[in-house]
């Protein structure tokens, strides 16, 4: 066997070279949520819970848009695994087109609709209106995330992610300035409080956003993928994008729906419960962000390699890919369990949220036994292009997760750890992803 044919397989380091940079840039980028929490829960336990709420409804629309970039993601990657190179720029332009359709749209639904619907199932008047001063200034962002989101698509389905870290650290630079500024009010400027956090988070993917931009204009040869070309709206590709994209959009936005959901009830125990959970998914997202970068590149590789003909290695591929990701999370999730109290502490000097958050913190480590392989695996039915198969395998998660802890909290009234066993049930029905992979049923498809 050749060495040109044995770097079709995908090696480990051929693996961990395309995620690390997509890992980096999602840990930078997850900073911001970490800043953003540090520095509310030194403003008040009021905010602290409102910018879970909030921040976690931003991203239920948000990953409507990022699921749309993911089903183009998978497109772009057959076609540079076919290497027909000069066919990824149109899917690029297309979907830019829809999305800043989408962005528009939704930044006026949620400014019309998004006070009503907050007033309905928020129970504490603090909380709702520290929501929506927050989402007032964070609907921005959509215009600017949506774009940026299909640059980072088009870079990690064509494998040229190092661009991913510079693009974060501008990023992540440009939010902690402007958190510790508008926040508090500094360098002349008024202490606007959760409102300042919302505007420093979407002033930065504005910047994310440009950076991209002036970046592919100048360092990539994008006259090799035909970007930046636009003739006209060309409908037949945008329903092909859609054929594959609609499926993971309701995926994403159901799944983050789920997670709205969950704050929600968390929310009815009170503003510590409420509080506590902010901090301790901000922790749980920073390790999640080792799982999407694993599984995005999941996603990218599967779709080249079948794009290759290589249908056979997508399950030895998937199986490598989880190994790899718990090799990295493992020792973090360790470190985390013997350290609880230091963990909690970087985000608040509250002792009842650090006292009371240990014991949650470890039902949450420990539920990674059975998202890492669970995600992975959902991306990968994902990369084969069965998009519809792996929307209705988070379906069924996403169902029973919202019926359990509507049971535990509405009804048994069970307390904030027991309400976070709920990921573990989510993640233990989303491990018949591999049993889907197992069947190959998807090599039906053809994208």
């Amino acid at each position: 066997m050749t060495q040109k044919t044995q770097s079709l397989h995908f090696s480990n380091r051929e693996i961990i070279k395309i995620t690390l940079p997509v890992l980096l840039s999602l840990i930078m980028e997850q900073l911001i949520g970490i800043t953003d929490t540090a520095y509310l829960g030194r403003v008040g336990e009021a905010e602290l819970g409102a910018s879970a709420i909030a921040g976690v409804f931003y991203l239920v629309i948000f990953m409507l848009g990022f699921g749309f970039s993911i089903g183009a993601q998978v497109i772009m990657a057959r076609r540079n695994g076919e290497h027909r190179y000069k066919d990824i720029g149109p899917v690029f332009t297309q979907g830019n087109i829809f999305l800043f359709l989408m962005a528009a749209f939704f930044f006026l639904a949620t400014s019309t609709f998004a006070p009503r619907l907050l007033g309905h199932i928020i129970e504490s008047e603090k909380v709702y209106n520290a929501s929506l001063s927050y989402l007032n200034w964070r609907i921005y962002g959509y215009f600017f995330a949506f774009t940026a989101a299909m640059f980072r698509a088009f870079y990690v389905a064509t494998t040229n992610t190092r661009i991913l870290i510079s693009n974060s650290v501008v990023m992540v630079l440009t939010n902690v300035v402007l958190n510790y500024v508008l926040i508090f009010g500094k360098l002349g400027f008024p202490a606007l409080g959760i409102a300042g956090a919302a505007m420093a988070s979407s002033i930065s993917e504005a910047v994310s956003l440009i950076f991209f931009i002036v970046y592919t204009k100048l360092k990539t040869d994008y006259k090799a993928y035909d970007l930046f070309r636009f003739n006209t709206i060309d409908l037949k590709l945008l329903r092909s994008i859609l054929g594959v994209a609609v499926w993971i959009m309701l995926q994403q936005g159901l799944a983050y729906l789920s997670w709205f959901y969950f704050f929600v009830e968390i929310e009815h125990l009170g503003e510590t419960p409420l509080a506590i959970t902010n901090i301790v998914r901000s922790l749980a997202t920073f390790l999640f962000m080792f799982l999407s970068a694993f599984a995005s590149t999941a996603s990218s590789l599967i779709s080249n390699l079948i794009g290759l003909g290589k249908q056979h290695e997508v399950v030895p591929l998937s199986n490598r890919i989880v190994g790899l990701c718990f090799l990295f999370i493992t020792p973090l999730v360790l470190l985390l369990a013997l350290f609880p109290q230091q963990a909690l502490a970087v985000y608040t000097n509250n002792p009842v949220h650090i006292t009371q958050g240990v014991a949650v913190l470890w039902v949450m480590l420990s539920s990674f036994l059975l998202s890492t392989p669970g995600v992975i695996y959902e991306f990968s039915v994902s990369g084969t292009g069965d998009t519809r198969a792996a929307m209705l395998l988070a379906l069924s998660s996403i169902v029973v997760y919202m019926i359990y802890i509507y049971v535990m909290v509405e009804r048994l009234h069970a307390d904030v750890i027991v309400a976070w066993t709920s990921d573990h049930v989510y993640y233990l029905v989303l491990m018949l992803s591999y049993v889907y992979l197992r069947t190959g049923r998807w090599q039906r498809l053809r994208v």
